[in-house]
Parts: C-alpha cells; sequence; structure tokens
C-alpha cells in the first residue's frame, strides 16, 4: 500500500511540474527602446534579428517601464516586485563595495519558484551588493588605487589573496537561486567571475590603465592576470546554454535569471562583430548582444524545452547618452526611438523599454500589447501562474499580466512610478505623466528657471515627446495625480522615509 501511496505521489508531483513552464528572463543592460529594430523600424538602423524573431513569436510590449533610469534600482524592482524607493536606495546605484540591497526575508522570482520546485539560475550581471567580510583596512585598500600598475606592492597582493579567497555573503544563493555564474559588475573590480560565492581564480594583478578608457572598465583594482573584457559576454552566453542543457534533461522544471553585461560598458564586442554595424562599438555591441540572445533561444529549441518556457526579454533602463547617442543619431539611429531622454532619466526615454514575452500555447504569436505594466509586475505574474498567493509583505507593487498574456485588452495597472537616477520621480496615469521636478534628473541635470513650473505634466498620447508642459494649465489634474503619487508611497511600509516631493521645492537646487 505504501508502494502504492509513493507512486501515486510521484506522478502527481512529475504531472505538476509538466503543468509548469519553464521560465527564462533575459535582461540587457543599458538597451535603448529604440536599439531593436522591430520597435523602431522607421529610425533605427541596428540588425537584431534574434530579438525581432522572438518578438514575431511572442507579443511586444509597447509601454512597458522599469522602476528606474538605471541598474541597481530595476535589478531590484524586476526580482522582487517591488518599487527601489521603498529601500534605503533613493537615487543612484548600489555603489562599489557596498552591501546587498534585497535584505533576508525578502521574496524573490527565484525564491517564490524554488518554494514551487523550480532549479533556478542567475548567469550574467548582479550588482545588487554583496557582503564581501571586508575589514575597514581592506575596504580602504580596495577603494584606493589609481590607474597606474605600479600602485601595486606584495602587500597589496598578499591582502587580495586573503580577501578572494573568501565566500562571499548576501548574493544570489542567499536569495533563491540555487547558482550564480557571472561578474557582478564588469566594468569594476574584481575582475575575474564568480561562481556562486567565491571568485573563480584569484585576482592578482592590477587591471591594466588601457583597459580603463574609451567606454571599457570604470574602476582600477585587482584583475585576473592577461583578463579579457571581451570575454565576459561569451563566456555568459556559454554558461546559460550548458545550463539549459543540463536543466532540460531533468524531470523538474528550471527557471534561468540572465541579466546581461551588455551593451552596456565595458563596450567591448570581440573581433567578430567589431565594425558589423556601420554605426559604432556600441551598436556592434548591440549586434553581438542580439547573437548571444539568439544563442540562449537555439539551446531552448536544441534542449526540447522551447514550447513548454515562458521567455521574457526586456531592459534595465534606456541607452546611455555617453556612448556616442548623439553620433549615431546623425546617423539616423536613435537609440530612445520616438522618446525623450535617455539612461538615468525620468523622461520615457530613461525608462521605457523592450519588453516581450514569448510562451507557446498561451501567448499568441506576432501579437502587441500597448498596456500599461512594470518589471515589477513579473513576480505576480508568476504567482498567478503557479496558482499561488503571495505573501503580504511580497511583491507589494506587483500586478498580473496574465489577462494581458491571453489576449485581453483590459488595463492591469492603473499607475506606474519610475525615478530618475537622482530620485526624481515620474508618475503614470493612462497616457498623462507628471514629473515631481524640473528636468531629466539624469547625467544633465537641469536647474528650475524663474518663473518656471514646479513640475512637468505631459499627455504622451498627443505629445510623445515630452515638448509641452501642462502643469500649469491643469492644474486641477496636478493635484489629483500628486495626490495619488501620496498614496502609492504610503501604500506599503517603507524602510526608510521616502522624501519624493523634495524636487518641487521651489528653493530645491538641482540633484548632485
Amino acid at each position: 500500500m505504501k508502494t502504492i501511496l509513493l507512486l501515486v505521489s510521484l506522478l502527481c508531483a512529475a504531472a505538476g511540474a509538466a503543468q509548469k513552464p519553464n521560465i527564462v528572463i533575459i535582461l540587457a543592460d543599458d538597451l535603448g527602446y529604440g536599439d531593436v529594430q522591430c520597435y523602431n523600424p522607421e529610425r533605427g538602423k541596428i540588425a537584431t534579428p534574434h530579438m525581432d524573431s522572438l518578438a514575431k513569436s511572442g507579443m511586444r510590449f509597447t509601454d512597458a517601464h522599469t522602476s528606474s533610469g538605471v541598474c541597481s534600482p530595476t535589478r531590484y524592482a524586476l526580482l522582487t516586485g517591488r518599487y527601489h524607493w521603498r529601500t534605503r536606495l533613493q537615487s543612484g546605484i548600489v555603489s562599489y563595495l557596498e552591501e546587498s540591497l534585497i535584505v533576508p526575508g525578502r521574496l524573490t522570482i527565484a525564491g517564490l519558484l524554488k518554494e514551487h520546485g523550480y532549479r533556478t539560475a542567475a548567469v550574467g550581471k548582479w550588482h545588487l551588493g554583496w557582503n564581501f567580510q571586508l575589514t575597514a583596512d581592506e575596504r580602504k585598500l580596495l577603494k584606493g588605487y589609481r590607474k597606474a600598475a605600479s600602485d601595486t606592492t606584495d602587500e597589496d597582493r598578499a591582502a587580495w589573496r586573503t580577501i578572494y579567497a573568501r565566500e562571499f555573503r548576501g548574493g544570489p544563493v542567499t536569495v533563491g537561486f540555487d547558482s550564480y555564474f557571472g561578474t557582478d559588475v564588469p566594468n569594476w573590480p574584481p575582475f575575474c567571475f564568480i561562481e556562486n560565492n567565491r571568485t573563480v581564480g584569484i585576482p592578482e594583478e592590477l587591471l591594466p590603465a588601457d583597459a580603463l578608457k574609451n567606454n571599457q572598465a570604470s574602476l582600477p583594482g585587482p584583475a585576473l592576470k592577461d583578463w579579457k573584457l571581451e570575454n565576459i559576454l561569451p563566456a555568459l552566453a556559454d554558461r546559460a546554454c550548458a545550463f539549459i542543457e543540463d536543466a532540460a534533461a531533468k524531470p523538474e522544471p528550471f527557471f534561468l535569471y540572465m541579466p546581461l553585461t551588455a551593451p552596456h560598458t565595458p563596450i567591448s564586442p570581440t573581433a567578430e562583430w567589431r565594425g558589423k554595424s556601420g554605426l559604432s562599438a556600441y551598436a556592434d555591441f548591440v549586434m553581438q548582444t542580439d547573437a548571444v540572445v539568439g544563442r540562449v533561444l537555439a539551446a531552448l529549441e536544441k534542449s526540447g524545452a522551447a514550447e513548454k518556457t515562458l521567455v521574457i526579454f526586456t531592459s534595465d533602463n534606456g541607452c546611455a547618452p555617453y556612448i556616442g547617442a548623439k553620433d549615431m543619431e546623425a546617423k539616423g539611429h536613435f537609440p530612445s526611438g520616438p522618446w525623450r531622454g535617455y539612461k538615468a532619466d525620468a523622461w520615457e526615454g530613461g525608462h521605457r523599454v523592450p519588453f516581450v514575452v514569448r510562451w507557446p500555447g498561451v501567448v499568441h504569436a506576432g501579437t502587441r500589447c500597448d498596456a500599461l505594466v512594470q518589471q515589477t509586475d513579473i513576480i505576480a505574474t508568476v504567482a498567478e501562474i503557479l496558482d499561488a498567493k503571495l505573501p503580504a509583505n511580497a511583491g507589494e507593487d506587483s500586478v498580473s499580466m496574465m489577462s494581458l498574456l491571453k489576449g485581453g485588452d483590459k488595463p492591469v495597472r492603473e499607475y506606474a512610478v519610475s525615478h530618475a537616477s537622482s530620485g526624481l520621480p515620474a508618475l503614470r496615469r493612462g497616457s498623462m505623466k507628471i514629473i515631481f521636478g524640473a528636468g531629466g534628473g539624469g547625467f544633465n541635470r537641469t536647474a528650475r528657471g524663474a518663473g518656471e513650473a514646479a513640475g512637468q505634466l505631459y499627455d504622451l498620447a498627443a505629445d510623445p515627446g515630452e515638448t509641452k508642459n501642462l502643469w500649469n494649465e491643469k492644474s486641477e489634474l496636478v493635484a489629483e495625480l500628486t495626490a495619488a503619487m501620496e498614496r502609492i508611497v504610503t501604500a506599503h511600509p517603507n524602510d526608510v522615509p521616502v522624501k519624493w516631493r523634495k524636487f518641487l521645492r521651489e528653493d530645491a537646487a538641482p540633484a548632485k
């Protein structure tokens, strides 16, 4: 009898696993809305055949947004379904050597899926902080390097051997991932791969100064001997494809979170891709990034898992202006498409991103959805797929997109909040968008001029370029949306006081 019951239990478990889709999330880094050809057919000049093919076989969202115009806050919000500004990260990114932004006990997509029997893996750029267990002297040492190799002493190398022999804490394997492989932040030390919670090898050289020029690495520090920035992206593709091949052969469903390092700096396309775009090194790197997406999709096909896998492709924010955006625009390529601004801005170019979903048998191929969605919505969608209820303290800002994926046209969310890197907040409702302060709040800060409106209000349906500020004309709507923002901020507990109104003060100085 016990044998029969065990067999029935195993069969039921296998049947349940068979009904759960594998899930793959590919998150590009600094890929603009207009960098994907199918999103920008008239003003886009970069070939992205694999991203376009994914869109043709699934649903392309045109009004999808990140929580922020920069990296770390977006990653936090995507994985947790909670706005980043509810944490300590009120502006900017998680800084070099800073501890984890995801605190113990915070449920992530990976944690939720692991609870439901999934194998979970992260491959790529983490950039949400770690606990490196550094002493004050070690921290000072790692932050004190200039660009010359002569900075390095035998004492330094001995300290590195001690530091990088330790187990890192607070990373992916502590928040629901069974395994991790990546470079944490590819343009920051340590210049090596990290597997699970340890470095792969011990960095014992200072990264050469030549690797800190021309949109390559941005911080000097310890590196493996002969570390090559251009080898990072291919290695991530190899590891992701190997995980898919292995996981697809096992009975339980799998989840792969692949936060790419590209086309963010270091802009380091391999020899095969250099010059391919005819536009810039950045455009070459976008093409290589597209090829990596193609490799992952091909691995799903080869493994036999493609028909039972939900694939989401998106980006963490818009294209960075400093990689030569204006030069590309002069050649006819507009990385933000029709939208104003770039990475880091509260304007649309900072946080409106490509968002494509392929799910055979559920999402109709070649469809388009114009509904307002956010990356925070992924965890609630996953919960509905699993027929699971999120705890009250998880996914607070997440709304399921399932009805949209099934072809529905009724909006699933009324409001969406997106921040500039400075913390300048913007709120969407329908076609109306309010920015609670002056300028874009990104890399090029704009102070409020004398007599200028305290904030910005745009109707994106009539004015997608955010050129006509309606703040002074529609004061009642401004008041209504301001009250809505206050309700959103106070609707759930925040880790710190959220001073979102500070950009509206008449005496406020431009954000630093």
